[in-house]
């Protein structure tokens, strides 16, 4: 099959965007000396020409950057890519991976039906989430998995599949983050709405908080996107369900968001973990944090930091646990920020995904600009006596 290449020279366009670190315009310093907050610097550097939508992003601990290209509405040239530094796509973890379509079908476990996020755990192992459901029409019957990569040998070590109890026809497995020590894995189900939570040792999967408000859509919502309410072609609005997911460092707490919802939930990772513990009483065991409005793609960085893609807004945004803030740290440029991932080197990765512009939101007309792209901003770390020497 053909490479997608880019120029090397040309994937790295300095746009004349500096980012906003407050609420206020741009900033070159703090306000606060807390050593703990990052802020941006600098401009926003683009990664065009990718001829495929792309949701998901990972950078490994060595700096190798992973996409994937969900199954929509077209058949794209691979479901899960490595960046190469010269800008081409390297199909991963090979072809026969991301074979679809043809007699691949009689081993569904054994192929990518539609990536929908990727991620690398602190162990530098790359976790590929596969929710099986092309063009959002159910998923594949034995479709449904996780993935996990060694990047040292470049071969897949597992595959964790889901049963229709963990993964139903209609859900569909959006984001997964990895608790390496607690050897357990969390799933959002935008599709349905649900925490799926895996414990690693057995493979076995439980479904939970299905029937909460805190993993389902906001009823009387409507997000509002580059001056536009988002709809289907039918004027409903999509229920799209738990979506974003964050571990914090300790693993102590697990952050969710609804896509189509304002609130920010949490829940202590030690009451997901009870499979003793009775649905009813875990639900009372979850905490609201903070109204963000629509958000999609969120990461915990070490220091406690929370990052979310705020849909309304084409921005990336923090919000620290400890000081309840939103603080924005990109916006503009953007249509639809996705997933997010920070680099060994600082760097905070977002994809930008333009799905508010597919035709279903547009009475059939794709007003999606190509080439699709991810962006990464500078984090700049500081101590309490100013800014770090870069």
């Amino acid at each position: 099959m053909p490479k997608q290449t880019v120029n090397a020279r040309n994937s790295f366009v300095l746009l004349a965007l500096f980012v906003l670190v407050c609420s206020g315009g741009c900033a070159t310093y703090p306000i606060s000396h807390d050593k703990a907050v990052p802020v941006a610097r600098g401009a926003l550097f683009e990664y065009p020409y990718f001829h495929d939508q792309l949701t998901g992003i990972a950078v490994s601990g060595q700096g190798r950057i992973f996409v994937n290209f969900p199954r929509w509405d077209k058949d794209p040239l691979y479901s899960v890519a490595e960046v190469l530094p010269d800008g081409s796509l390297r199909p991963y973890p090979d072809h026969g991976w991301n074979r679809w379509g043809g007699d691949e079908a009689a081993h569904p476990e054994a192929h990518f039906i539609c990536v929908q996020s990727v991620f690398v755990d602190h162990s530098d192992f790359l976790w590929i989430l596969d929710p099986a459901s092309p063009g959002f029409k159910g998923v594949v019957q034995g479709g449904a998995k996780l993935v996990k990569v060694n990047l040292k040998t470049d071969q897949v070590e597992r595959v964790i599949p889901f049963a229709p109890s963990a993964a139903p026809h209609e859900s569909y497995l959006n984001d997964v983050r990895i608790d390496p020590e607690g050897n357990f894995a969390f799933i959002t189900d935008s599709g349905s709405g649900a925490i799926v939570v895996v414990d690693l040792e057995s493979g076995k999967a439980r479904r939970l908080l299905s029937s909460h408000p805190s993993t389902r859509a906001e009823p009387g919502y409507v997000p509002v996107i580059e001056g536009k309410e988002l709809r289907n072609e039918d004027g409903t609005v999509p229920k799209v369900h738990a979506d974003g997911i964050a571990l914090d460092s300790r693993r102590e707490y697990l952050y969710y968001h609804a896509l189509v919802g304002r609130t920010l939930y949490r829940i202590k990772t030690s009451f997901l973990k009870d499979p003793s513990l009775p649905e009813k009483e875990l639900g009372s065991h979850v905490e609201r944090v903070a109204d963000t409005g629509a958000a999609d793609g969120m990461l915990m960085d070490a220091q406690g930091n929370l990052y979310l893609t705020i849909l309304e807004e084409n921005a990336v945004k923090r919000y620290r646990p400890s000081e309840p803030t939103l603080t924005t740290i990109i916006q503009g440029g953007l249509h639809w920020p996705d997933s997010l991932a920070i680099s060994p080197d600082n760097y905070l990765y977002v994809t930008d995904s333009e799905i508010n512009l597919a035709p279903r939101f547009n009475h059939g007309k794709d007003l999606r600009i190509l080439p699709y792209k991810f962006y990464k901003a500078w984090l700049m770390p500081f101590s309490h006596d100013g800014l770090l020497p870069p």
